[in-house]
């Protein structure tokens, strides 16, 4: 019995341990971080230094580059716009070449309990006004603990992360610019029918 504790508790101080190195440092300066340090934070974890961030991830590696070129005042690349929203909280960077639209946004949410926030990053792409899933495609959450000032990926927010239903739809976000609620769209390649659904936000997760 002594030997089967030992397993479970060793168990659990690996999870603890694994949970702890992938946590993401947030700095900022202030009283609370924005969503400019939550961004920043994302992306200086998801594509580290040295990294080609050409290469690392195509629609990441671009919404990196194009961060890199605000922090040092620069022109965005044709056919690129990145809008910084800090008062609502809300990022959204857009690369169009001809009919293709690559699509990244983030946002946060304070928490009802006040002591934590939700970080969201949603990839998504689309060809002639269409949702065409590249290979980075998706939603991402991270829990953001105001006390240890880091936040991890978590998936206890009420979305399942699927881009396909059983069906044959695919499933793309949208977060929200204003408000707190995401919308999620079903897209029927074949027939071209399109069925949308408001994700609400309950100070916790959504419904």
């Amino acid at each position: 019995m002594k030997k089967v504790s030992l397993t479970i508790l060793l168990v659990c101080c690996t999870l603890a341990l694994a949970a702890q190195d992938s946590a993401i440092k947030v700095n900022y300066r202030g009283a609370t971080p924005t969503i400019s340090d939550f961004v920043w934070a994302y992306l200086c974890e998801i594509v580290k230094d040295g990294d080609d961030v050409d290469c690392y991830n195509e629609s990441e590696g671009a919404f990196k580059n194009a961060w890199l070129r605000h922090r040092k005042g620069q022109p965005q690349n044709e056919g690129c716009t990145l809008t910084i929203d800090e008062k609502n909280g809300y990022v959204c960077y857009e690369s169009r070449y001809e009919e293709h639209l690559l699509k990244v946004e983030a946002c946060y949410w304070n928490e009802a309990d006040k002591k934590h926030k939700l970080f969201a990053i949603n990839v998504a792409c689309f060809s002639n006004g269409k949702y065409s899933p590249g290979q980075f495609d998706g939603i991402a959450f991270y829990r953001y603990n105001n006390a240890t000032k880091k936040m991890v990926d978590t998936e206890d927010t009420g979305i399942d992360r699927a881009l396909g239903t059983d069906d044959g739809a695919w499933i793309s976000y949208a977060l929200p610019h204003s408000g707190k609620d995401i919308v999620m769209t079903k897209w029927w390649t074949e027939t071209g029918k399109q069925k949308q659904r408001t994700l609400k936000w309950n100070g916790r997760r959504f419904e």
